[in-house]
């Protein structure tokens, strides 16, 4: 049965974008205060203090939307007193394009060619065919699994639960994930940052791979132990590192990692702001209608598991 009146959402805080409240209406909201709101829509990424704040002024909220897919900044906050949904999946395809892209740049020795200024010998490796172990089995694995059909890769995933997927050869899990690595071509990171899987590359991890192993890492810098990274990058314990995302982040002038010719480094660009407002702006709008027919919201985040 329809409501009698729109869902009464709250944009927080004040600095949130104008498209947000825009996309509120586009699903039927209504946009009020916070004191008088149902659910709040977060637009700042890096402020769980002015979010806490911003519940503690709604008590009559019983859902938020946060921004992100990554919510590790969030965490703490979680609760079973509220739903809580985030932005997984809503970037998939645009974050998966952007892990297809260093993994080909890298392999193909893209890296080094375009700091050349000589003629060059030949490098590089194949994707087709290639072995592929990716680490996280959430929407961005989904989307790179079927942008990677047409090359024909043997690919391995490494979740949570070991269900099946559509396009995976061998799926693992989590606690497994050292298996996945020896063999492979190719090592994607692209899981959600929590205790358990902060560090979760490091030297030991770098030494299991192949001399020729491309890392390419589209979730969190801190999956990572980066001093680790860079000796075996230059003592060419892998071949190479494609970095979308770094620890710390942004990385400073003149670190390492910048002037190794087997290292791909982009700004954390794997979702621009142009590609992220209308992706986040139908999944805002959906959960608004949701919300109004009492379904199930998209993007719910596990409060035991933190993501």
């Amino acid at each position: 049965m329809p409501r009698p009146e729109p869902p009464r959402i709250a944009i927080a805080p004040e600095r949130a974008p104008e498209w947000m409240t825009e996309a509120v209406h586009e699903g039927g909201g209504h946009v009020v205060p916070l004191a008088d709101a149902e659910g709040i829509v977060w637009g700042d990424p890096r402020d769980p203090d002015a979010l806490a704040a911003a519940i503690e002024e709604a008590p009559g909220a019983r859902w938020i939307q946060l921004p992100f897919a990554g919510i590790e900044r969030f965490a703490h906050l979680l609760d079973t007193d509220h739903t809580w949904v985030c932005g997984k999946g809503v970037y998939a395809e645009p974050v998966a394009e952007m892990a297809l892209t260093l993994a080909l740049a890298g392999m193909r020795g893209l890296g080094t060619y375009s700091r050349a200024t000589t003629w060059s010998a030949p490098q590089g490796r194949n994707l087709l065919g290639a072995r592929v172990t990716i680490l996280g089995g959430g929407g961005i694995t989904e989307s790179l699994v079927r942008l990677l059909g047409p090359f024909g890769c043997h690919i391995t995933v490494v979740r949570r639960t070991a269900n099946d997927m559509e396009g995976v050869d061998d799926v693992l899990e989590a606690d497994r994930y050292a298996d996945a690595l020896p063999g492979a071509d190719l090592v994607v990171l692209a899981l959600a940052l929590t205790p358990e899987t902060e560090g979760i590359i490091a030297a030991g991890e770098l030494a299991l791979m192949e001399p020729h192993t491309w890392l390419v890492n589209v979730a969190r810098g801190g999956h990572v132990v980066t001093d680790d990274l860079v000796d075996a990058l230059r003592e060419g314990v892998i071949g190479g590192a494609g970095l979308d995302v770094t620890d710390p982040e942004p990385l400073p002038e003149g670190h390492p990692l910048w002037s190794l010719p087997n290292c791909i480094i982009t700004p954390h660009v794997g979702n621009t702001p142009e590609m992220a407002v209308p992706l986040l702006s139908e999944r805002i709008a959906t959960n608004v209608r949701r919300f109004a027919d009492d379904e199930e919201l998209i993007g719910l985040v596990d409060v035991e598991a933190g993501y």
